[in-house]
C-alpha cells in the first residue's frame, strides 16, 4: 500500500488501524500510514490483484532476458 500523503510504501499489516478507536465503527477499515499516521482507504481488491498480475508479468519479462 502506498501513502496518499507521504509516498511510504508498506504493507497492509504494518499499518495501525485508523477505525480502531473510531466511535462510528461504519467498517471503513482506514489504515494508518506508520511513517506519517496518515489516515488511508483501503486498497480495493481489484487493484491488488492487478498489481500482482503486472508484477508477475515483469517478473517473467526479466528472468526470460
Amino acid at each position: 500500500m502506498k501513502c496518499g500523503f507521504c509516498g511510504y510504501l508498506f504493507e497492509e499489516r504494518e499499518g495501525i488501524s485508523g477505525c480502531a478507536h473510531c466511535p462510528a465503527k461504519c467498517g471503513r477499515g482506514m489504515l494508518k500510514c506508520p511513517r506519517c499516521n496518515y489516515e488511508n482507504p483501503p486498497e480495493p481488491a481489484w487493484l491488488m490483484q492487478l498489481v500482482s498480475f503486472w508484477e508477475k508479468k515483469t517478473a517473467k519479462l526479466v528472468n526470460n532476458s
